[in-house]
C-alpha cells in the first residue's frame, strides 16, 4: 500500500476515534454491559437528583450532590453534564459550572439553544469574555426552560448579557488599585458567610452565617448548609476576634440575617422572614441586644424588604423593597423619614433602573451612598455603585470596577467611616467555603516601581493581576466626616455612665441628632460630617451638662477624634467649660453660635431654682495682662447679663475675669491657647 494512502488511513481512522470519543454516553446496560451494580447505582442517583432539579421551583443544592455521584460513574454524558452546570450556576460557588458545560458541547454536537445559553453564563462568570459573547449569539430566546438558571430566556435577556460582557471587557482593561484580603477564620467558616455590617470606627461587625449554632442546628431544606443565624465579632488591633452566635432573642428557628448597622453600633437593622420579608431592628441594651421589633407598616409590606440602612443622623432610613406601588421595577430604593407620617419615597430614576437593586448602604458622611444593582453599567449580576447627593441630586452611578465587582453577584457592600476599607461577601477562590467574608483596602495614587520582583497588588476572584512592587501605597480617605467617640463616666467614681448626648448645629440652633452612650461601657460614638459648627452636649439626670464643640468647614478630610467625658454631678465647686459660647475675637459681644449653649444654662438654672452660679471669663496670655483681665471680665458679665435679660434673677449670678492667670494648658501653641480662652461657670450654691 503507497505510504501517502497508508497515512490518510490512519489519519481517518483516528478521527473515527475522537469522533466517536466525543459522543454522549448514555446510562444503558449496552454501554455498561460488565457493571450492572453500578450502572444500577447510578440511575438510582439520577433518578433522586431529577426529582430534585424537576421540582417546581427547581432544588439544585439537593439535586447537585447526587448528579455528581452518577457523574463518577459516567463523566461522558452530555445532559448529566449539563444539569451539573445548570445546578452549579445556581449554586455559591457558580464558576464551577464551565468545565461540565465545556464538556456537554463537546459530547453533543447538535446542542441546544438552552446549552448554549447556560454555557454563555459560565463564561461570562469566569470572565471569559469573548466566548460568553459568542455563545450568548448562539442561545435565541427560549420559552420556560424548565429546569434552567431563568425559568424562560428572552432576546432581552441575551442582549443585555452581551451589554454585561462589553462592560466587562472594559472595567477589566483599568482595574482598580485595591487589596481584598479574606478576612479570615475569625469570621469565615466552611458554609457560606455574607451580610457584614460594621459600626464607623470599624471595632464591630456583625455577620450572617450558614454555619450550625450548635449540635441541633436544623439545616435549611432548600440546601446552602444550615438556617441563618447573626454572629458578632470585635476588632482586636490586628484581626478580629472569633465570631460569636447572638443567640436568642436576636436568632430564632428561622432565617435571621444582618441588614444594617448605626454608626455607633448601637442599633441593628435585622431581615425576618416573615409577610414576604420584614425588616426590624433591635437596640444593644449594655451587652446584650433587645428582641428585634418589627419597623411597621410604612415600612414593611407584604412584599419583600431585603435591605436598608441607617442615615448618620438616625432620621432616616434607606431601604429595598420590591413592592410594585411606586417602583420602577425589580427592587428599588427609597427613603423615609422615621419620626414622621410621609410614605417612603423612591430615590428615582438616578439611582432605580427597570432591573433590581439592593445592598443600600450610607456612609456616615450623610452624602456618600454604595448599593448594589443589576442596571446602570454593571458587568453581571449586581454590581457594586457609589453616588453622593449634592446640588439636590445623586451623582450618576459610579462602578467600583474590577476586581472589586465581578461577573458575579456582588452585593451587600459596606465601607468605615473613613472610606479606607469595606467589606462585603464573595465566593472567590481560595475561600473557607461558600461565601465569604473580604475585607478591601482602597490605595492611593499609583507611585514609580522600586523594585523588580513581582507581586500581587490587586486580588482577582478569576485570575490574580500581577505588578511590579510598588513604594508604600498613599491610603484613600476621602471621607469628609469626623468620628467623635470615647467613654462618658462619673468624674468621682470613673464609673461608665448611660449617658444622652445631643447633636447641635450652632448656626441654626437646631438639634441634628440624638445617641445615647451604652449602658455597660459608657462607650459612645457619633458621626458629624463636614460643613457644620457643631455643639455637643452630654446630658444625665443628676449630673452637670458637658459640651464640646467641633466647627468642621466644607473641606475638612476623615479625622477620628477620641474624647472621654466625665460628667460632673451637681455639687458646690464643680465646674464646666461652656465650649459653645463664642465671641468675635479682643470682644465680648456674644455671637449667634451662642444661643443653644446659653438656652441650656437658662434650662439649667430654671430647673434648679436655688442653683447659683458665678461666670468665669479667661484668656490665652497673647496681649498685655491688664487688657486680658478687662476683657475676660466683660466676657463673663455678657454671659450674665443674657442669662438676667432671660428670667434668672441677678442675685443668682455674678461674673468674675481671670484674664490669662489661670491657663489649663501651656501658651505654647495655636492649639493650647484656644483651650485657655474660655467661658466656664462653678456651682456656688444649690
Amino acid at each position: 500500500m503507497p505510504t501517502l494512502t497508508r497515512l490518510f488511513l490512519t489519519l481517518l481512522l483516528g478521527t473515527a476515534v475522537l469522533s466517536a470519543s466525543a459522543q454522549s454516553v448514555a446510562f444503558t446496560k449496552d454501554n455498561f454491559a460488565g457493571n450492572k451494580e453500578g450502572l444500577k447505582a447510578a440511575q438510582r442517583e439520577l433518578k433522586e437528583g431529577d426529582d430534585a432539579y424537576l421540582a417546581d421551583p427547581p432544588r439544585y443544592a439537593l439535586a447537585l450532590p447526587h448528579y455528581l455521584e452518577a457523574h463518577k460513574f459516567n463523566p461522558d454524558n452530555a445532559a448529566l453534564n449539563v444539569k451539573i452546570g445548570d445546578c452549579y450556576l445556581n449554586s455559591p460557588t457558580k464558576t464551577a459550572a464551565l468545565p461540565y458545560l465545556e464538556k456537554a458541547a463537546k459530547l453533543d454536537a447538535t446542542a441546544d439553544a438552552r446549552t448554549h445559553y447556560l454555557l454563555a453564563r459560565a463564561y461570562h462568570l469566569n470572565a471569559k469574555w469573548a466566548e460568553a459573547v459568542r455563545e450568548y449569539q448562539e442561545a435565541r430566546p427560549v420559552a420556560n426552560a424548565k429546569g434552567s438558571e431563568e425559568q424562560s430566556i428572552t432576546a432581552n435577556d441575551i442582549a443585555r448579557h452581551i451589554r454585561e460582557c462589553k462592560n466587562g471587557e472594559q472595567l477589566m482593561k483599568a482595574p482598580v488599585r485595591v487589596f481584598i484580603d479574606n478576612a479570615g477564620p475569625e469570621l469565615n467558616s466552611a458554609y457560606s458567610d455574607y451580610g457584614p455590617v460594621v459600626s464607623a470606627d470599624e471595632s464591630t461587625i456583625l455577620i450572617t452565617s450558614r454555619r450550625p449554632s450548635d449540635p441541633k442546628a436544623k439545616k435549611d431544606p432548600d440546601g446552602d448548609g444550615y438556617f441563618e443565624d447573626i454572629y458578632q465579632a470585635n476588632w482586636k488591633g490586628k484581626a478580629w476576634s472569633p465570631a460569636k452566635n447572638l443567640g436568642a432573642p436576636v436568632n430564632t428557628d428561622g432565617h435571621d440575617a444582618t441588614v444594617g448597622l448605626a454608626p455607633d453600633g448601637q442599633r441593628m437593622l435585622v431581615y425576618v422572614e416573615n409577610n414576604g420579608g420584614d425588616l426590624n431592628e433591635a437596640n444593644l441594651k449594655g451587652s446584650s441586644w433587645s428582641k428585634p421589633l418589627n419597623l411597621g407598616a410604612r415600612i414593611n409590606t407584604r412584599f419583600h424588604e431585603s435591605s436598608a440602612t441607617y442615615s448618620p443622623d438616625g432620621r432616616f432610613l434607606y431601604f429595598v423593597s420590591d413592592k410594585p406601588e411606586g417602583g420602577r421595577g425589580g427592587r428599588d430604593i427609597y427613603k423615609i423619614e422615621i419620626d414622621s407620617r410621609k410614605p417612603a419615597e423612591n430615590l428615582g430614576p438616578d439611582i432605580n433602573t427597570p432591573y433590581g437593586e439592593e445592598g443600600v448602604f450610607m456612609m456616615p458622611d450623610g452624602k456618600t451612598m454604595y448599593f448594589s444593582s443589576e442596571g446602570h453599567n454593571s458587568m453581571g449580576g449586581y454590581d457594586v455603585f457609589k453616588s453622593v447627593y449634592q446640588d439636590g441630586k445623586w451623582s450618576e452611578p459610579e462602578n467600583l470596577g474590577w476586581p472589586v465587582n465581578t461577573p458575579d453577584d456582588d452585593v451587600f457592600f459596606v465601607t468605615t467611616a473613613s472610606g479606607r476599607h469595606g467589606y462585603y461577601a464573595s465566593d472567590r477562590p481560595g475561600g473557607l467555603g461558600g461565601k465569604d467574608i473580604y475585607r478591601v483596602t482602597f490605595l492611593g495614587p499609583e507611585k514609580q516601581p522600586l523594585l523588580s520582583q513581582e507581586d500581587q497588588l490587586l486580588a482577582s476572584r478569576l485570575q490574580p493581576i500581577k505588578q511590579t512592587v510598588l513604594a508604600p501605597a498613599v491610603v484613600v480617605a476621602t471621607a469628609k466626616v469626623t468620628i467623635l467617640k470615647g467613654t462618658i463616666t462619673d468624674n468621682a467614681t470613673k464609673q461608665p455612665i448611660e449617658a444622652g448626648i445631643d447633636v447641635i448645629d450652632n448656626v441654626t440652633g437646631q438639634s441634628i441628632a440624638s445617641f445615647r452612650s451604652n449602658a455597660t461601657s459608657g462607650k459612645y460614638l457619633v458621626s458629624l460630617p463636614s460643613g457644620t459648627n457643631y455643639g455637643i452636649v452630654v446630658r444625665q439626670d443628676g449630673y452637670l451638662f458637658h459640651s464640646e464643640n467641633f466647627d468642621l468647614p466644607a473641606t475638612a478630610a476623615y479625622a477620628e477624634v477620641v474624647k472621654d467625658i466625665p460628667l460632673k454631678k451637681l455639687e458646690v465647686g464643680a465646674t464646666v467649660v461652656l465650649r459653645n459660647i463664642f465671641f468675635d475675637t479682643g470682644k465680648a459681644t456674644l455671637r449667634p453660635e451662642s444661643t443653644s449653649e446659653l438656652e441650656r444654662l437658662q434650662k439649667l438654672m430654671t430647673e434648679n431654682p436655688a442653683l447659683k452660679l458665678e461666670m468665669n471669663g479667661h484668656t490665652d496670655n497673647v496681649g498685655k495682662p491688664a487688657m486680658n483681665q478687662d476683657l475676660s471680665q466683660r466676657r463673663a458679665q455678657a454671659v450674665v447679663t443674657y442669662l438676667t435679660q432671660h428670667g434668672i434673677s441677678a442675685d443668682r449670678l455674678s461674673a468674675v475675669g481671670y484674664g490669662d492667670t489661670k491657663p489649663v494648658v501651656p501658651n505654647t501653641t495655636k492649639a493650647g491657647r484656644q483651650l485657655n480662652r474660655r467661658t466656664e461657670f462653678k456651682v456656688v450654691a444649690k
